[in-house]
């Protein structure tokens, strides 16, 4: 399933810059200085700047780089979904135009996950560590209820006409979400992401989510680099109590599995938030994370 998203408005990104990578438009914002520079791979319906804020706390000791990949955010139209592969090769390809140095640290939030999974299939050498932020996992199924399958994901995805009829409750989450961001970044930004256009790039993407765990299942594991997994298992009050309960102890189960396959691998749980707000909710806790992996990979 492919659909071309194109759209006649473009949005004007308030910082960053662009990138220029097979004749088309990359979003990339970077700050800091030193390394092993941080790359955070943003989730679906996310964009880079949704990181900004915790972006903002990791430069104060590395470089920290977000960005939008192909078809998403700022960055320019593509047809969507694309393969795992694509991304991963366009964003080795954009840090090197960025002449940002590898080896990488990949701090991944859900989808996220697959991407920061494929880069590390085909270029395991420029991965220094990885930071899980309660990102997807290639064996998602093996752990999961039926219910909550890859496939089950896909067949839920919202329509565009129930997201706009959403717009409202969704402009006041954000507003919420983003509330600490500086104001000429945080107005324009919910009013993109309140758009048609990304709102609609954000369920296309989540329509392959099958399709990438396949893919990344004809490659090997995660290579052994300093790993620390936050597994996210607050109560969602839009989750009935059973299913929310099901998922956690699964989530939690496959997090383990993922940290236990590198020597220095863990696992860190946290019941005060929930997976989309966690980057907001608990930036100490994910820049903490992002400092260690930082630390451990800098060791001889």
């Amino acid at each position: 399933m492919t659909n071309d998203i194109t759209s006649s408005t473009r949005h004007t990104p308030p910082i960053g810059r662009f990138q220029e990578i097979g004749g088309r438009r990359v979003f990339v914002h970077r700050s800091g200085s030193g390394g092993p520079a941080v790359v955070f791979l943003p989730g679906a319906s996310a964009v880079g700047l949704d990181y900004f804020g915790v972006q903002q706390q990791v430069s104060q000791f590395t470089t920290a780089v977000v960005y939008d990949r192909g078809g998403t955010g700022y960055s320019d139209p593509l047809p969507l979904p694309r393969t795992a592969a694509d991304v991963a090769t366009e964003l080795r390809e954009l840090l090197r135009a960025q002449n940002i140095t590898a080896p990488y640290v990949l701090a991944a939030h859900s989808l996220g996950g697959f991407y920061a999974h494929r880069f590390a299939q085909l270029y395991s050498q420029d991965v220094a560590g990885l930071v899980w932020l309660d990102a997807l996992h290639r064996d998602w199924d093996d752990f999961m209820p039926p219910s909550a399958s890859l496939a089950a994901a896909e067949r839920m995805a919202s329509d565009p006409e129930q997201l706009r009829q959403m717009r409202p409750a969704l402009r006041e989450m954000r507003a919420e979400l983003l509330a600490d961001y500086p104001e000429h970044i945080r107005q324009p930004l919910i009013d993109a992401k309140l758009s048609d256009e990304w709102m609609r790039v954000g369920i296309t993407e989540r329509a392959a989510l099958t399709d990438l765990a396949t893919e990344l299942r004809a490659g090997p594991s995660i290579p052994d680099v300093p790993v620390v997994a936050l597994t996210v298992v607050g109560n969602d009050p839009a989750q009935q109590a059973q299913s929310a309960q099901e998922m956690n102890h699964a989530k939690t189960k496959m997090d383990a599995a993922l940290v236990s396959g590198v020597s220095q691998g863990e696992q860190r749980i946290l019941s005060d938030t929930l997976h989309h707000r966690l980057c907001f909710d608990r930036p100490d806790a994910v820049v903490q994370a992002i400092r260690d992996v930082v630390d451990r990979a800098a060791r001889p």
